[in-house]
């Protein structure tokens, strides 16, 4: 068996193309383009290649940016103070602060100062809360990512055993609510695993569809992956690698040599969830805008469907 490629950078390409549509309509009943505000904190490289790529995304689609980037040894309040001045600009439409964050920054209180309505990285307590009970307002990009390439590639998630590597608030978590959602495009039976696991290779050979979010280069192999299972990589990791004229190669939380061969579809790393994360952040982005210029916050919400066990 040799598993089908899920191209993330054709996918993205089309979440682009409906963003920069989105943009369209919405500038031709408003006169207004969507604003990504960003923060970044300190001089983390990876942190800056990746606020770039966000920039130029949205230049891409029409959505315009500012970027305020702040020292190492700024203080937690001053950032929740830019926050603040962020928040109350009614030209920025989203926010967003490139993690990860200096050690002596909180980041759950970073993530709290960002306006609930502006909080396109989904991580605000309130949006969270939203999402676990089915009625999200923002979706963290990555888990959204995740989703939207199942759907275009054509798999099911209904009654499948989705098994989801890393506990994360950014992935794990989000993932594990966003797909036991009870509609269509989720429905799933969901396992998390972490590294409180025990024998987790019996558990990831469960799954249907296994997402490696561990940080570990190369952690889930071959063995440990169901024949014909789905199989997405979150993780990025840089090797250094003689063979390469920038001397380093890219690699993902999966083993991919191997895995390609017992699973049916499998996401690459580069090219896999990394440019749909950022495809998602300008949906968020171009949500917040339509929100924020029709003044309802539910312009995009979905229905609620909650199911309650009966009080005893």
């Amino acid at each position: 068996m040799t598993a089908d490629l899920i191209d993330g950078r054709k996918i993205a390409a089309k979440v682009r193309d409906e963003v920069r549509a989105g943009v369209q309509e919405l500038k031709g009943k408003t006169g207004l383009a969507p604003k990504l505000g960003v923060v970044m904190v300190g001089n983390n490289p990876a942190s800056d290649v990746y606020v770039k790529t966000k920039e130029k995304a949205a230049r891409s689609v029409g959505i315009e940016t500012r970027t305020v980037r702040l020292g190492a040894d700024v203080s937690e309040k001053e950032v929740t103070s830019l926050l603040d001045c962020l928040n109350e600009d009614d030209s920025i439409h989203g926010v967003l602060v490139q993690l990860p964050l200096p050690d002596h920054i909180d980041p759950l209180k970073v993530a709290s100062a960002v306006d609930p309505m502006k909080d396109v990285d989904g991580l605000h307590p309130d949006n969270v809360g939203l999402l676990l009970i089915g009625a999200p307002r923002f979706v963290p990009c990555t888990p959204a990512g995740i989703q939207r390439m199942l759907l275009e590639s054509g798999v099911t998630t209904a009654g499948k055993h989705v098994v989801i590597c890393g506990r994360s608030l950014i992935v794990g978590r989000p993932l594990a609510a966003l797909m036991m959602q009870k509609h269509s495009e989720a429905n799933a039976t969901v396992t998390v695993a972490h590294t409180g696991t025990k024998n987790l290779a019996g558990v990831t050979k469960q799954a249907d569809i296994l997402v490696a979010a561990i940080d570990q280069p190369g952690g889930i192999n071959a063995d440990m992956v169901k024949p014909g299972a789905v199989v997405i990589d979150v993780g990025v990791h840089r090797m250094e690698d003689g063979t390469r004229e920038n001397g380093y190669r890219l690699v993902g939380d999966v083993d991919f040599e191997g895995a390609k061969g017992r699973a049916s579809a499998i996401s690459p790393v580069p090219g896999g969830v990394g440019p749909m994360t950022v495809a998602m952040l300008l949906v968020n982005t171009l949500k917040a805008a339509n929100m924020a210029t029709t003044k309802e916050e539910d312009v995009l919400r979905e229905p609620v469907d909650i199911e309650l066990l009966p009080v005893s």
